[in-house]
């Protein structure tokens, strides 16, 4: 009497049917608290290890030459290291390495042009080309947000501050709306797109202090600070356009009243942040996360909104009156666009249900 098959895989084998086994098991994440005690450690070796080294090559800083050829080799040897790195103490070494070498690299251009636009141009530069070609997450990340930094500087000496956010804004949108255009650029644009929200989020906390950029009055303006406002506003308004229309295009085409009801309400956004600085871009970074189901989007969202209101509430050139009537009319305004999309779905879902039981009935 034969003995009954009761594997799966032998039920395969006796159906000729060949089973390929893995040579290796996956290995596990390392927990989160792991990770960043071996990000400290790489910190803490690297810093250790370039303070050995500037000991000894303290000349380096006296020669422009001398300080370009060095910074260059160590970033050098930063991609070469993150080339090869499988863990997280040498992807943080790599990083520090890095950052070393930058600031190497930006010491002679700081002696040639001082600390200008110039300087801050050259430096957006470096780090798009650094965001682009090193194969590292992390360095990709913290090369965005330098670029981000380097670019409001830039702006700034010429009065174009607002200019700077907007740009931010609409980059950062432009990147996580077309997170799946490109397949094997994925994890960059994701990364990417981290570090403009950090950058993102350090531009608004600075305007919301009160500091004005370093260099504001050292170039030349180019236009108005009332027209630099309104240019920053068009470009927040226009990456809420996109991210509106990407919502809309999930579901169907927007009507003509839909599309004359995103545009009022995105022009009327627009209009208060004018009055209330980074209301548009909270709005708008808070929809692109509801989009694309991003819950750190949705959180910075939510945080740029809560900051823009405490901002607003205590400036002090308008009234408390005007302030309670505005957020009066701001959370009125709110309450009523959801009430209409919650409608809308409502009804796209009936629509839908009643098309499928038609065909339904149709083919019975």
């Amino acid at each position: 009497m034969s003995q009954p098959i009761n594997t799966l895989k032998q039920q395969l084998t006796l159906a000729s049917v060949s089973l390929n086994e893995p040579s290796s098991t996956a290995s596990l994440p390392s927990p989160w608290f792991v990770r960043a005690l071996q990000a400290f450690s790489g910190w803490l070796a690297a810093l250790f290890l370039l303070g050995f080294i500037a000991t000894g090559v303290v000349f380096v800083m006296e020669s422009p030459l001398v300080s370009l050829v060095v910074g260059s080799l160590l970033m050098g040897g930063a991609f070469a290291l993150l080339r090869a790195a499988r863990s997280d103490v040498l992807e943080h070494m790599a990083l520090a390495f890095s950052l070393a070498g930058q600031i190497l690299v930006a010491w002679p251009a700081a002696e040639m042009w001082g600390v200008s636009a110039n300087l801050w141009w050259v430096l957006l530069a470096l780090q798009c080309a650094l965001a682009l070609v090193m194969p590292s997450q992390v360095h990709r990340s913290m090369s965005a947000f330098l670029a981000s930094l380097a670019l409001a500087m830039a702006l700034a000496a010429h009065g174009l501050e607002p200019v700077a956010i907007g740009l931010v804004v609409l980059v950062l949108t432009l990147l996580w709306l077309n997170e799946c255009r490109w397949p094997g650029w994925i994890s960059a644009i994701q990364a990417w797109g981290v570090g403009l929200l950090a950058g993102l989020l350090v531009l608004q906390g600075q305007a919301y202090s009160g500091q004005r950029g370093w260099f504001l009055d050292l170039g030349v303006q180019w236009i108005g600070p009332w027209l630099a406002n309104w240019l920053g506003i068009a470009l927040v308004a226009l990456a809420l356009s996109g991210v509106i229309h990407q919502a809309f295009r999930q579901h169907s085409q927007p009507a003509i009243a839909q599309r004359l009801a995103m545009y009022g309400a995105v022009a009327l956004v627009a209009v208060l942040s004018f009055y209330m600085p980074g209301f548009g871009a909270g709005v708008t970074v808070l929809l692109l996360g509801f989009a694309i189901g991003h819950w750190l989007l949705m959180g910075s969202g939510v945080l740029l909104l809560l900051m823009a209101v405490s901002s607003y509430y205590y400036w002090l050139d308008v009234t408390l009156l005007m302030k309670s009537l505005m957020l009066l009319a701001m959370g009125a305004l709110l309450l009523t666009l959801r009430l209409a999309l919650k409608r809308w779905l409502l009804n796209r879902w009936l629509t839908l249900n009643k098309s499928v039981a038609v065909g339904d009935a149709n083919e019975q």
